[in-house]
Formats: C-alpha cells, structure tokens, sequence
C-alpha cells in the first residue's frame, strides 16, 4: 500500500480549489423495491452492501459507472471513526458507494485501471431522530455479528443513504483504503453530513465481531500524505461541511445579522 496516491486524506478547505467543471453528481437506479433482496455480510473489516449493477452514476463524472457495494468505516464509543478527515476534524463515521467504468467488463478487471473506479463518500454525524435509511440496514447487524455471516436485506432507496443535496463536494484522484490499495479511485466526498440517531451510531460501533472475536471498531485508515495532488470543490470552499437534509439554520443566522445590522444602523440614524 505504498505509493503517491493513496487513500484517504485530509480536505484542507482553504487549499481546495474551485473547479465550475465539477458538476452535479447524478444517481440512476438506485431506488429498490423491497422485493429485491440484497446481502448483506460481515466480512471481518466491515459490513458490506453488495448493490446490483443497475445503480449507476450517470452525471458528474465523464464516464459511466456502475454500483458494486457499500461499506462504512466507523471508530467506538470513545472517538470518531470517518477515513477522511476535513481540517484535520473527524466525523464518527463514513459511508463509501464504490462504483467501477462501465467501459471494463468487471470490478475485477476495473480495478488496475486509472481510471477504472469511482467511490462516493459521505460523513456520518450523530443527530437527532432515527435515520430511516440507515435503518434499513443497522437492524440486520446482529444477524451477522460473526465474521462471514451473511443475511438478505430488503431492497430499498440506495440515495437516501447519501445526502440529498448532490452539487456540493470534494474530489480528488486516489486509491482503494484497503489492500490492494490501487491507486485507481477518482474520489467524491460530499460536503453535506448525514445524521443517526445516537443509539444508531451505538448501534454500528459495537454490533460487528472480528476473526479474533473482539468488538470491530476504529476500522478506518489514517490519512494520507497528499504529494502535491490537487483538491478540487464544487463549490466555493469558504463554506464549511453543512448538515443534511437542509441549510436552514445558516439561513436563520444569515437573516439574523442582516437584521441586527439593519436594527443598528436605524437606531444609529435616529441618533444623528
């Protein structure tokens, strides 16, 4: 796992840079019915949603993707567990959609590719209120709490996993965070965090054994040393990461200061 191009990093915001070319990330299929079933499994890493094929990105990248699986990396009840970090802060968990260049024949193939994969990534925050999304999966965890148990879970609507705002993001040209560590990734790591309830977040920290039998936890990789690679945003990046579903606190702290200063300057010219 060595290399100049590794996976993950910390998003310094101050050093991203603006790129109008970045644009919306778009999702084609990737609202399920229930009546397709999808596995679900503990491979002794992490827990891992194995998508079918028919979720693609079809907006946002030059080429087309399609879904394989998701995973998540988590860190305990004592500290955050996200694999990327942005300025130098680290969110409790993170969610990872890996997708591979329809131009190859399999993620097999894909994978030693320059530009065979792509990954979505979004942070995970506690919140308040049950997540009804994540819900869909954390309730199967004790059904494979031993490693290589596998279970079958409804399907359901993949995007809701994300944030629903998809125009705000980070990018950059990375690898897979766990062995091989191909550096083959082109990375998206959205600007919007999702939210779990606190006995959710509680939930995915302490369900999952290891091959040792332990608790699975901290499965995350430390960041890596970005050798010069550029940062690019969506977005202009004096914007710090904004909670999802909605903005509307910002908005409220906007129309707060603009109408203290209207109320000063008023109060000043009666004054005068």
């Amino acid at each position: 796992c060595g290399g100049t191009k590794q996976s993950p990093v910390n998003v310094d915001a101050a050093q991203a840079i603006f790129s109008p070319d970045l644009r919306p990330i778009q999702l084609s299929g990737y609202s399920l019915p229930a009546n397709k079933l999808l596995k679900l499994k503990n491979n002794g890493h992490t827990v891992v949603l194995e998508l079918p094929e028919s979720l693609a990105l079809t907006g946002g990248y030059a080429q087309q993707y399609r879904a394989v699986q998701l995973h998540l990396h988590w860190g305990s009840p004592s500290g955050p567990g996200s694999e990327h970090t942005v300025n130098g802060r680290r969110f409790a968990a993170e969610i990872h959609v890996v997708h591979y260049n329809t131009k190859y024949d399999s993620f097999t193939e894909a994978m030693v590719h320059p530009d065979g994969l792509a990954v979505l990534g979004a942070f995970l925050e506690v919140g308040h209120g049950e997540n009804q999304y994540y819900h869909e999966i954390l309730k199967h965890l004790p059904e494979i709490q031993e490693v290589g148990q596998e279970t079958l879970v409804p399907g359901f609507n993949i995007a809701g996993l994300l944030p629903a705002n998809l125009k705000f993001y980070f990018h950059y040209n990375g690898s897979l965070t766990t062995p091989p560590c191909y550096q083959t990734v082109k990375w998206t790591i959205f600007n919007q965090t999702m939210l779990l309830s606190h006995r959710q977040m509680s939930m995915l920290v302490s369900s999952l054994r290891t091959d040792d039998n332990e608790i699975l936890q901290n499965n995350y990789r430390p960041v890596q040393n970005m050798h010069g690679r550029r940062m690019l945003a969506s977005f202009q990046t004096t914007l710090s990461v904004k909670h999802s579903p909605t903005g509307k606190k910002c908005l409220r702290d906007v129309l707060a200061v603009l109408f203290g200063v209207l109320f000063a300057v008023t109060a000043l010219a009666f004054l005068l």
